[in-house]
């Protein structure tokens, strides 16, 4: 599974890009994101690849949760979202 780190100046076409690369890859990736605007880019890149999929007629489940890591020696708590592919049946 892939792991996109987003920061708050991070372009949100840009990691939608990345995400739906990823997503043709393997069925998962996984954005980190530390601090209110990087979580802002984060959702906001989500958004815009679900409308790239949704014109394949695929759409995504994003999955929130809470990671630990380590920044300049300190412990820091961030989001981590799990995105992944889902075929709605027609």
């Amino acid at each position: 599974m892939e792991v996109l780190k987003v920061a708050a100046s991070s372009d949100a076409n840009s990691v939608a890009r990345a995400i739906v690369g990823a997503l043709r890859k393997a069925q998962l990736v996984e954005t980190h994101a530390i601090g209110a605007g990087a979580v802002n880019q984060a959702v906001k890149a989500v958004a815009i690849a679900r409308r790239s999929l949704q014109r394949e007629n695929r759409d995504v489940i994003m999955t929130p949760g809470f990671i630990e890591v380590e920044v300049d020696g300190q412990e820091r708590t961030g989001v981590r979202l799990i995105i992944e592919i889902f075929e709605p049946k027609t």
